[in-house]
């Protein structure tokens, strides 16, 4: 079975497969949002003035496309 994906449910010798590892969709979510955040809280101001003016370019050229 471990060609198949099991590998790791057969050497725990868990039976069948299936919620090895699934998350919810809020979980999910919340964990984009969290490294988002971190991410952006961590760049030094020289890098968040050129984000801000690439987000604010891209904002600019989705008005103008759509």
């Amino acid at each position: 079975m471990a060609e198949y994906g099991q590998g790791v449910g057969q050497a725990t010798g868990a039976a069948g497969g299936g919620g090895g590892g699934t998350q919810d969709l809020g979980a999910g979510a919340m964990a984009f949002v969290n490294h988002a955040v971190h991410t952006v809280s961590t760049m030094p101001p020289a890098q968040l003035a050129l984000l801000a003016v690439v987000v604010i370019l891209g904002l600019i050229f989705l008005r103008r496309a759509f």
